[in-house]
């Protein structure tokens, strides 16, 4: 079996997002991570792996100078076996779509069985991706799981529904599933296994290679701006009796903030 993630390396949680300013761009200071739920999905690849066998392969768009060192020092490190970055400028401006379609033709390149992704990524949370891939890949998909298990080409899921309700679902593969918290605990890398990693294999492809053109991953969603949001404005504190703070409480609510 050979089964494929989906990882994207973005700015860490507690990162400070910069917008430039003119507003086309933004800046982070901090450091770059493989996105949490994305963890989700590695350790589960992981344990796929070490119940049936195969291969693991890890795939990430982005510059390889940028994401291979994250990938060695965790997904590599905790047990996937090659990474497969998609490099090309034509996705410095992708939206979801043109992501993935990229990462759909490498996946089908690697022939893959059954690819985990993370429910969501941390800097977007579009959402998106995972469905997309499916969609182009014209496999299933299954999202929001926290229970998986595998035998031979069959499979069974159990999502996490809204108001603590759960599904079942069971299928064939090949299939996508997306990893929602609570699917697995995540191991931690070790020093030796970290080492390991800096000798395993990664390739580098670009869209031409994947047989795709800059005009397949042409955004159809534009970003107009990005900018930070206004700041809060101070509080006021109304003084006075009881019927005079009522009365202009109220009249503030309705007549400037004009929530009544």
């Amino acid at each position: 079996m050979k089964i494929g993630i989906c990882a994207k390396v973005t700015a860490d949680t507690d990162a400070r997002l910069t917008p430039s300013a003119d507003g086309d761009r933004y800046e982070f200071t901090g450091k770059t991570v493989v996105g949490p739920y994305d963890v989700f999905a590695v350790e589960e690849a992981i344990k796929t792996k070490e119940a049936h066998g195969g291969e693991v392969v890890v795939f990430t768009v982005g510059k390889s100078s940028d994401v291979l060192s994250q990938l060695r020092g965790s997904v590599l490190a905790l047990g996937a076996d090659r990474a497969v970055i998609i490099e090309d400028s034509a996705l410095d401006g992708a939206d979801s779509l043109g992501i993935a379609r990229a990462l759909a033709k490498a996946i089908e390149k690697e022939e893959c069985d059954l690819v985990f992704c993370g429910k969501q990524a941390i800097d977007d949370d579009n959402v998106q991706v995972p469905a997309m891939v499916a969609e182009c890949l014209g496999w299933a998909q299954v999202s929001r799981v926290t229970e998986f298990g595998v035998e031979g080409t069959a499979f069974t899921a159990t999502r996490a529904m809204d108001g603590g309700v759960r599904q079942v679902v069971s299928g064939s593969c090949p299939v996508v599933i997306t990893a929602e918290r609570g699917l697995n605990t995540p191991r931690y890398a070790k020093l030796p296994a970290i080492m390991k990693a800096k000798k395993k294999p990664s390739d580098t492809h670009d869209l031409a290679a994947l047989g795709l053109s800059a005009d397949d991953v042409a955004p159809t969603v534009q970003v107009s701006a990005y900018g930070a949001p206004p700041e809060r404005p101070k509080g006021r504190i109304l003084e006075g009796d009881t019927d005079t703070v009522v009365a202009e409480l109220v009249r503030v609510l309705r007549e400037e903030a004009k929530v009544l």
